[in-house]
C-alpha cells in the first residue's frame, strides 16, 4: 500500500468513527427521556376528539399517569354562522382529528396514549413523537382562548347578492370585498346607472340566484 493509499485508508477510518460517534450520540439523545412536558399533537378520528380526550385522562388516571400526562385539549373556538339573515353561534374544532397532549414523554406515558381507544398515532417524524415548538403552543391557545368569535364567511368576492335591508333593500350588487372581523362585504350595487359601493353586515345579505 503506498503511502497516498494509506493516507486515504486512514481518512475513511477516521469518517467511519465519527458517523459511528454521531449516531451513537444522536441515539442517546432519543433513548434519553425529557422530564419536562412539552404538548404533543395526536391523531384520531374525526368526531371522536372528545370521547378521545375523556378516554386518555380516564386511562391516565386509572394506570397512575396523571403526574406525567397533565392536560388534554381538543381546540376548539366559538364560531357564528349566518343562515337565512340569522346568526347562530356554533363551537368549532379548529384541527378536526387532532388533540394536544402537554405530557412528560416517556416509554410508559407515551404507551398509555398511544394505545388508547380512537387514537391513531402520533405527529412526528418517522416514529418519534415531535413536541411543538412554544410558539405554535402560544398561537393556538391565543386562538381558542380568544373572547371574540370567529364569524363564518359565507360570500365570496364576484358573487352576486341581494341586500334584503336597510337604504339599499331589494338591491343586487357583486360582492367587491369581505371584511370578516367586522362581519361586513364591500357590496357595488347600480345605483342611478352608477356602481355605487356600500358596506353591508353579512346578516343583510343572501345570494342572488
Amino acid at each position: 500500500m503506498t503511502d497516498e493509499q494509506k493516507g486515504l485508508h486512514d481518512t475513511d477510518e477516521e469518517l467511519a468513527a465519527l458517523d459511528a460517534e454521531i449516531a451513537a450520540q444522536l441515539d442517546a439523545e432519543d433513548a434519553e427521556p425529557s422530564d419536562q412536558p412539552e404538548w404533543f399533537v395526536i391523531h384520531s378520528y374525526s368526531g371522536m376528539e372528545n370521547k378521545v380526550k375523556k378516554n386518555i385522562e380516564h386511562r391516565a388516571e386509572s394506570m397512575g399517569m396523571s403526574d406525567h400526562i397533565l392536560h388534554v385539549v381538543v381546540p376548539t373556538e366559538t364560531e357564528i354562522e349566518i343562515r337565512k339573515g340569522a346568526r347562530k353561534e356554533v363551537e368549532r374544532r379548529v384541527f378536526p382529528g387532532y388533540i394536544l397532549v402537554n405530557m412528560i414523554m416517556d416509554e410508559d406515558s407515551w404507551y398509555v396514549v398511544r394505545n388508547t381507544p380512537g387514537v391513531t398515532g402520533f405527529v412526528g417524524m418517522g416514529n418519534k413523537p415531535t413536541p411543538l415548538r412554544q410558539e405554535e403552543v402560544d398561537k393556538i391557545m391565543r386562538r381558542i382562548e380568544s373572547d371574540e368569535p370567529r364569524i363564518k364567511v359565507n360570500f365570496q368576492p364576484g358573487e352576486h347578492v341581494r341586500i334584503l335591508n336597510g337604504p339599499f333593500a331589494e338591491f343586487s350588487g357583486t360582492v367587491d370585498e369581505i371584511y370578516p372581523d367586522k362581519g361586513k362585504a364591500k357590496v357595488l350595487v347600480s345605483f342611478f346607472n352608477r356602481e355605487t359601493p356600500v358596506e353591508v353586515d353579512f346578516l343583510q345579505l343572501e345570494r342572488d340566484v
